[in-house]
């Protein structure tokens, strides 16, 4: 290649790669500050779709309002232009809408307004080009069919994967933000399987629950992160995806969620190895809803949910305010097996003594896009039983 063309390739992308280390940044941080989690259940949210959804809501924020939202995110606009942010994000969403993509991910972020209010054309054209998302207008007047009309359209754009995505509805509601992001994996490379069968899963010190595990024979990317006392596997999905998984040592999940950052997911690629071992790994579906204002809050991000909000840049009608913010996450790790992988009765002495790793405990994982380097899910699986 042209020594002056990478350059000029390089230099046209370095600004969008600072936006996805932000991105990074932020993910950890919610990670360790948000009061939406506890220890005891599992974790998943998704960075990329909080900030989407937040960047959206800045484009109809003024002043104060809107300058809360982008330095929450940790911009910093003397360094990345806004207008900078928002293409970069524009290409993020187009490529997740891609057909390769949309097979496993279905993402979306749409505005529903009280249909009374008159909405600002350049907001309505802004939400659609940059984010591909939707403003659509309601009664919410009559607030259980508002409910059930949002529920009918997530139920429909997700082709039925997420049901009954609103639970109740404020009477008062006239501008609410459904958040939303659906991943299936799917794995990349064509591991052997070699049977799945009831195994126990070691909660924390005072409870066990038996889960299906599949085992898988084969060649994986693996390395032990000796400071975390955690073995961590790098696996690529279908659809330009990379997932991290961080298998601490029993008793050690505290000091991995301590010191966890960044820096960990890049030195896994340089120090990452190809070995021959057995996997074992629990079939899992988590479904996660949370509260968008406490996690915005653990940002700074306040005032758009207060009597404060200055949103006249989406309606000059009334004094506006978000009133409910729903973020939901739903992953599955799926495996196409027969009924005859099923095997509730082997014992260890079926298996030769090949290097073994066992998700049998708590983990943390992390799943990037691969094209764009963007957190698409950060998560700790604690009970591979319960959902939701």
């Amino acid at each position: 290649m042209d020594v002056d063309e990478h350059d000029h390739d390089h230099k046209e992308h370095l600004p969008c790669y600072r936006v996805s280390y932000i991105i990074i940044q932020v993910a950890f941080s919610l990670y360790h500050k948000s009061n939406n989690w506890t220890k005891h259940t599992n974790i998943l949210f998704s960075p990329l779709s909080i900030f989407a959804s937040s960047l959206m809501l800045s484009l109809g924020a003024k002043k104060n309002t809107h300058d809360q939202i982008l330095e929450g995110l940790n911009f910093n606009l003397t360094e990345t232009p806004e207008n900078l942010i928002h293409e970069c994000f524009q290409q993020l969403t187009y490529i997740f809408h891609q057909p390769d993509h949309k097979e496993q991910l279905a993402m979306d972020s749409s505005l529903f307004i009280d249909k009374n209010l008159k909405l600002k054309d350049r907001f309505v054209e802004d939400v659609n080009s940059l984010y591909h998302s939707k403003v659509i207008a309601l009664n919410f007047n009559d607030t259980q069919r508002a409910q059930n009309q949002i529920n009918a359209y997530v139920e429909r754009e997700t082709q039925g994967k997420i049901a009954g995505f609103v639970k109740e509805m404020e009477a008062d509601t006239a501008f609410a933000l459904m958040n939303y992001i659906f991943f299936q994996g799917k794995w990349y490379d064509d591991f052997e399987v070699e049977h799945i069968a009831e195994q126990d899963f070691y909660v924390n010190s005072d409870m066990t629950v038996r889960v299906p595990m599949v085992h898988r024979r084969g060649r994986f990317f693996l390395y032990r992160e000796l400071d975390l006392s955690s073995w961590v596997m790098v696996q690529h999905y279908m659809g330009d995806a990379t997932v991290f998984f961080m298998l601490p040592d029993q008793g050690k999940m505290w000091e991995l969620e301590e010191t966890l950052n960044q820096r960990h997911f890049e030195n896994s690629l340089q120090l990452i190895d190809l070995r021959t071992a057995d996997l074992y790994f629990p079939r899992l579906s988590i479904t996660t809803t949370y509260d968008l204002k406490t996690i915005l809050g653990t940002l700074g991000i306040t005032k758009i949910f207060s009597n404060e909000a200055d949103l006249s840049g989406v309606t000059q009608d009334a004094l506006l305010k978000l009133d409910k913010a729903v973020h939901k996450a739903v992953l599955t790790f799926g495996d196409e097996v027969t009924e005859a992988a099923w095997n509730t009765s082997w014992s260890k002495r079926d298996v030769p003594q090949n290097l073994s790793i066992h998700f049998n405990r708590p983990f943390i994982f992390v799943i990037k896009d691969e094209y764009t380097n963007c957190p698409l899910f950060v998560g700790k699986v604690v009970n591979p039983t319960t959902n939701d």
